[in-house]
Formats: C-alpha cells, structure tokens, sequence
C-alpha cells in the first residue's frame, strides 16, 4: 500500500522517485487488499511480495517501515542504514516537529535532522505511536481503516520533504 501511494504522490510532485516495497514475508505472495486499493484508483494485482534484503537496504537514500519489527530487521540486515530509517509514523511525527525540509535543503541533510537525538533502544518494543497496525487477515474494512492511515500519512511526509517541481 505505502509503496503505491508514496509512488504516486510523488510523480504527482514531478519526481520520478524509485518507490519498492519489501517486507519479512517470503517473496512471491500475491498482494492483499487488492480490491480496496483498486476501489481507491490504485492496481496492484500484479503485485507479488519481496523479503526485505541488505542490498535493498543498503541502496536505499530513506527506508521507510510500517512498524518496529520491520525497522529492527532493516537495521539488524544493514547497520549503516539506521540513520535513514524510520517507522511511517515517526519520520512523519519528527518531520512535522523539525520542520519541513527548507527549499534547497539536501535530502540526506533534512533526513540527518530528523535522525538526531534517537536512539537503538527506541527500536524496542511495539507503540501504536510508531507502528501501523497489519491488517493481514483482516476483513476488508480493516485493510479500508489502513490504506487511509497509510495514504494520509504518505501524503503529509509527501508534503514535508518534496516541493513541487
């Protein structure tokens, strides 16, 4: 879901960002929520899984993750990425109490801004705050309630740290 709305705002803001998603799921499973997605204009039935790998990782300018878990393992598959990873949520959070990202502001250099003052330990755990709950299993207004959360806050971090070309 986050891949496609990220994918999306951001061609709308004139750029042509390379969004993918991966998780901690085995590759190859076929998306969820295709239905409700389709009903909100976005196709994703093509769509089919990745696990999450250390070269994926490692080439990415931001790692975005929908909750804890997944930020452990990004971090855990590449040390060095810590800096750039972020639950949804917090990169959101901390984007709207910094700031956003000043005109001719360098991407990594807004993305450090926002890094600063965290901590591992703040990795541990599960927090509403942080994590977006999976609607994996879920009835289809439980994968609705989601794609809203995941499209709104895509939409604010969107806002934040792109200006429209």
């Amino acid at each position: 879901m986050a891949e496609v709305f990220l994918a999306r705002r951001l061609e709308e803001f004139g750029f042509a960002a390379h969004v993918h998603s991966a998780g901690l799921l085995d590759d190859g499973r076929p998306a969820q929520g295709v239905d409700v997605l389709a009903a909100m204009g976005f196709d994703t039935s093509a769509h089919r899984s990745r696990r999450m790998t250390a070269e994926m990782v490692e080439g990415a300018d931001l790692v975005l993750c929908m909750a804890r878990e997944h930020l452990r393992e990004a971090v855990l598959l590449s040390p060095s990425a810590w800096p750039r990873s972020f639950t949804l949520k917090e990169i959101v959070r901390r984007g709207e109490q910094a700031g956003a990202r000043a005109a001719g502001q360098p991407f990594d250099e807004w993305v450090a801004k926002l890094h600063a003052g965290r901590t591992r330990a703040g990795l541990l755990g599960s927090s509403p705050e942080d994590d977006i709950a999976d609607p994996i299993g879920g009835s289809r207004a439980v994968y609705k309630t989601s794609a809203t959360e995941i499209q709104a806050l895509t939409d604010r971090l969107v806002e934040l740290a792109w200006e429209r070309n």
